[in-house]
């Protein structure tokens, strides 16, 4: 039996919700289709001790609706996981979207129909739906990279993915725990369970910069602030650079030598984010400025270590990579953690892990390290990865996992030649988790994509395409904007470097956030040029 519908929504977190709920408004027949077992998104299934926001609790949030931000408080500046999923359950039940959402129904073929114009969309249970429109909510970070080393099966104990922790816990009490991984999420959950475990052995192969979190609880002084301010975030975070709150607002060649130590002072001691997006812009253009700003927090993060053989371990050298051009993380005691006694770094950057035997993990000179549970915070196949393990075939023999396993290409991130009325979200060359606050630039993808399909449906269209010509020109502003930046001269997840044979291309549009939104404004202003609609 196929259920017929206008539109397919896959997945429920922050933007998956959004989008349901606008279509919705729009009077169409919207199934969501979530793979968990509830609303979420990245916050069901990252449930590993310690996460937490790193964007500030009252910007990650939905501005289309000064009610419902201001009818839930936060209870600190960057909380964590348990109340980021509440408040997603609240978002969920405020606007009514349960009923519209299929959980445990995972997405595994969607097949588009050339005749009809429409989807045929079955799920792993076995669902099957017909619907006008696709809609991929997937998720920029969702597809975890589970199986990462050889012998993993073998090993006696309990290895688990930080993206796909259970949700009954694990009990750390007297156990030899390894964690493999030192990014954002790996901090995390080391600074954390690091008083909970018997010994903690941590394997690092790429040293990280990291920045002190300021974490303050919220009373009702500081709920009237933030709360009050509603309308500015609204009119101002759309616009920035990034999608924060703040953004950059004085150059590197204006400010003598003492005023530039005094604002990376000031901006490392607001315990966020705000050095690496809102001090100086230049460091991600001038090898100088990116070597100085590099060098102020490679020592402060040496100041806190002490210890010359921690610090070749865990701070990044100089001539290796800039602060800023790799994900930065915030992190809480997470350096002063390697000084306790029951805690050891283990540098695998030129003794690899090889294996995972039965006892624990191996090491290229043979050593191996004994454990009870191992976590892996070995990172996903990102920006790809949650539509690619979904197997799209489009038009004329067009599919998006051969085609992504060719070139990363996108067009404006929203949509992919050869996949009409297929839209995404989090994808590839737009704003995304690389240097945006999602809220911010996951509200303005889905609001453009809602108003696409209103436009389709008032002029009474029914298929919507980018052209090749477009996509390409797309892609070209693309490298040639990043290509401008220190970013294109480092390996990291940003461009897929973290998996053998994909294609490298920066994952993240650099030209800004709030480009990036007048861009898209003008292609809709324009009656959407560049793509072909019938």
């Amino acid at each position: 039996m196929t259920t017929k519908v206008d539109a397919i929504v896959i997945g429920a977190g922050v933007s998956g919700l959004y989008q349901l709920h606008q279509l919705k408004q729009q009077g169409l027949n919207v199934q969501a289709l979530e793979a968990g077992t509830d609303v979420g998104g990245t916050w069901y299934w990252n449930r590993y001790p310690g996460a937490r926001f790193d964007s500030e609790s009252y910007i990650y949030q939905y501005l289309f609706d000064e009610d419902l931000y201001k009818d839930w408080t936060w209870s600190e500046r960057f909380p964590a996981q348990p109340e980021i999923e509440r408040w997603l359950h609240y978002i969920t039940d405020r606007l009514e979207l349960r009923d519209h959402i299929k959980f445990s129904s995972r997405v595994t073929t969607a097949d588009f129909n050339e005749e009809t114009g429409r989807w045929a969309v079955e799920t792993e249970q076995g669902d099957r739906f017909d619907a006008q429109y696709v809609i991929g909510c997937t998720g920029m970070l969702s597809a975890p990279l589970a199986n990462r080393f050889p012998g993993q099966a073998s090993f006696k104990g309990t290895i688990v993915h930080t993206g796909l922790y259970p949700k009954e816990g694990i009990d750390f009490a007297g156990k030899k725990v390894g964690v493999i991984g030192v990014g954002a999420t790996g901090i995390q959950v080391i600074q954390t369970i690091a008083p909970q475990v018997d010994t903690l052995k941590v394997f690092v192969r790429k040293p990280q910069y990291v920045l002190p979190m300021k974490n303050p609880k919220y009373g009702p002084k500081e709920e009237a602030w933030y709360k009050n301010r509603f309308e500015e975030l609204k009119s101002t975070l759309p616009d920035t650079f990034t999608g924060f709150e703040y953004d950059f607002e004085v150059t590197w060649a204006e400010l003598t030598p003492e005023e530039r130590r005094a604002r990376l002072e000031a901006d490392h001691a607001d315990g966020s984010l705000k050095l690496w997006l809102a001090s100086f812009v230049e460091m991600f253009f001038d090898p100088d400025v990116s070597e100085e700003v590099s060098q102020f927090v490679r020592d402060k993060m040496s100041e806190r270590l002490k210890d010359p053989k921690l610090i070749d371990i865990l701070v990044p050298q100089k001539g290796t990579y800039g602060f800023g051009t790799h994900r930065v993380p915030l992190e809480s005691n997470y350096l002063e953690t390697y000084l306790l006694p029951h805690v050891e770094a283990i540098s695998v950057r030129d003794n690899a892990i090889t294996e995972i035997v039965p006892e624990g993990i191996k090491l290229a000179d043979g050593s191996v390290y004994e454990l009870d549970i191992i976590i892996m915070a070995v990172g996903f196949d990102a920006g790809t990865g949650g539509m690619s393990r979904i197997n799209f075939n489009g038009r004329k023999g067009f599919n998006l996992r051969d085609e992504w396993n060719k070139d990363t290409r996108t067009s404006m991130g929203l949509q992919k030649y050869g996949f009409p009325n297929l839209f995404m979200t989090g994808v590839p060359l737009a704003p995304s988790a690389a240097l945006c606050n999602m809220t911010t630039c996951l509200q303005q993808q889905t609001e453009w994509i809602n108003d696409c399909i209103k436009h389709m449906r008032e002029s009474g269209k029914t298929v919507i395409e980018p052209t090749a010509a477009f996509e390409d020109a797309w892609v070209q502003h693309h490298d040639d904007t990043v290509n401008a930046t220190l970013f294109s001269k480092t390996d990291s997840w940003y461009n897929g470097a973290n998996i053998d044979g994909k294609p490298g291309r920066f994952m993240s549009y650099t030209g800004g956030t709030g480009t990036y939104r007048q861009k898209c404004k003008e292609v809709a202003e324009s009656g959407y040029e560049g793509f072909e609609i019938a």
